[in-house]
């Protein structure tokens, strides 16, 4: 699943350039990629293409074992008072951070700078990285992933615990690490977020709750770096 995140990312950046670049037929494919990657418009449809791709696959994988997709991504209502609770979890995670990198003086937005300029619409960007990036980046990572890795670790009941802990780390520290457009500082961050939405998933049973977080917490930090560059 991790090597097919990144060639979905990969072919959702080539045909957005090849569909959407003034100079794509003539270019070449590293050329597509490398003016691809830093175009707003060209990325966010990207995102939406490598979210359609990885969507299918992941039905299409968990159909073949014969499973029900939405039982094994835990695609179910959760509780309300979970839910308030987890939001709580991850405003206080989402203050501290923000003091820690004001502390710090960092800029882990600055990547968005040359999409900003470049896109067509910023709502188009917005769209994508607030929306659609952290619907399928669970469904990959709390979900099918998650699910597959606890399942390993479970042979009686009794165990569910341990496979939960075991799948919460290593899929954080995956999340983490494919951020490549991040520091040492954004990733060690990242890695506790991660850890957030497993823990939303574990506690809620739910894969929608870590969703819903994801949104919130993209939609708060592009909130704040609009607000910035306004």
């Amino acid at each position: 699943m991790v090597i097919s995140f990144f060639i979905s990312q990969l072919l959702g950046v080539y045909v957005a350039g090849k569909l959407l670049l003034p100079a794509a037929k003539s270019s070449s494919v590293a050329d597509v990629f490398f003016f691809g990657s830093s175009n707003g418009t060209v990325v966010s449809v990207s995102i939406m293409i490598g979210g359609v791709l990885l969507v299918a696959l992941i039905v299409m994988l968990i159909q073949l074992r014969g499973g029900n997709w939405q039982q094994y991504l835990a695609l179910k209502p959760f509780s309300v008072t979970v839910g308030v609770g987890m939001l709580g979890l991850l405003l206080i995670f989402m203050i501290g951070s923000q003091a820690l990198t004001y502390w710090l003086d960092k800029s882990p937005l600055v990547f968005v700078d040359p999409l900003y300029q470049s896109v067509s619409s910023v709502w188009l960007l917005v769209f994508a990285m607030v929306i659609v990036a952290p619907l399928y980046e669970e469904l990959v990572f709390r979900g099918i992933l998650w699910s597959a890795i606890a399942e390993q670790f479970v042979v009686s009941p009794s165990q569910e615990q341990r496979g939960a802990i075991i799948a919460s780390i290593i899929t954080s520290l995956i999340f983490a690490v494919i951020h490549l457009q991040y520091g040492v500082y954004e990733i060690s961050t990242i890695v506790v977020l991660a850890l957030i939405f497993c823990y939303a998933r574990v506690k809620s049973g739910s894969l929608l709750l870590p969703m819903l977080l994801h949104i919130v917490n993209n939609g708060a930090a592009m909130w704040q770096y609009l607000a910035q560059t306004a």
